[in-house]
């Protein structure tokens, strides 16, 4: 029970950041519900007859304050791996089935006393609802508000209702808190983002204002000028001659 509880704990705290710590968890409004599963399924199968009498008494009154307030039924008599996960603790009801590790609970997750087990890392969106002698395979996602009638095999996302459509890949996915950004952490992302702005619009203007120089060819005149008055200097001595 306890190795089952600190799983359980440490699953709490990586879905919420910003309630992390070992007292955090344990005032999570959805932990009252896990606990008392999980007492009530020690005491189930504990035993020594009259101490298990006696402590079956307060795992029934805790039982029925979780469904009146709660609105969480979780069977004793289930058989829930390590690492559950109960988001929203409203109308979810879990029979006596055998469920693995690493289960996620949405709200309005039903699953009807027929079924016949559910795997390892298997997430529940909200308001879906699990009828007849269906069997869930491992790391399936089952989408929210889906009615499964059927098996599904390991790795799919399933959706629909009845549920039909199959998509390979399915992964668990645990949907943590994401903790929003402080006010000056937004002024400064958004100042950032100006000066790049800015900084890129200097560089555009620069590169438009920038016109390529183009060098004047140089006409290279052919060198006859002073042949040609050579020339001529000498027709005109010769004339004088």
């Amino acid at each position: 029970m306890f190795d089952n509880l600190r799983a359980d704990f440490q699953a709490a705290m990586g879905d919420r950041k910003m309630e992390s710590g070992w007292w955090r968890v344990l005032f999570h409004v959805e932990m009252p519900a896990l606990l008392c599963y999980r007492y009530s399924h020690w005491v189930v199968n504990l035993k020594v007859p009259v101490v298990r009498q006696l402590l079956m008494i307060p795992a029934l009154f805790w039982q029925r304050f979780n469904q009146l307030f709660l609105g969480v039924f979780i069977s004793p008599d289930a058989e829930i791996g390590p690492g559950l996960v109960i988001h929203t603790p409203q109308g979810v009801y879990i029979p006596p089935v055998k469920i693995g590790q690493g289960a996620t609970f949405q709200s309005g997750v039903l699953i009807g006393s027929g079924c016949r087990g559910v795997g390892d890392n298997v997430y529940f969106g909200a308001g879906c609802k699990i009828v007849g002698d269906a069997k869930i395979g491992n790391n399936v996602v089952i989408v929210a508000n889906s009615v499964v009638i059927t098996d599904v095999p390991d790795n799919t996302t399933i959706m629909g209702v009845p549920a039909r459509i199959k998509l390979p890949g399915g992964k668990p996915r645990r949907f943590p808190w994401k903790v929003s950004a402080t006010e000056e952490e937004t002024k400064n992302a958004a100042a950032k983002a100006n000066g790049n702005a800015v900084k890129a619009n200097g560089t555009q203007a620069k590169a438009n204002g920038a016109e390529p120089k183009v060098s004047e060819p140089r006409t290279s005149e052919p060198k006859t000028n002073g042949a040609q008055e050579n020339a001529l200097g000498q027709t005109a001595s010769a004339a004088r001659n």
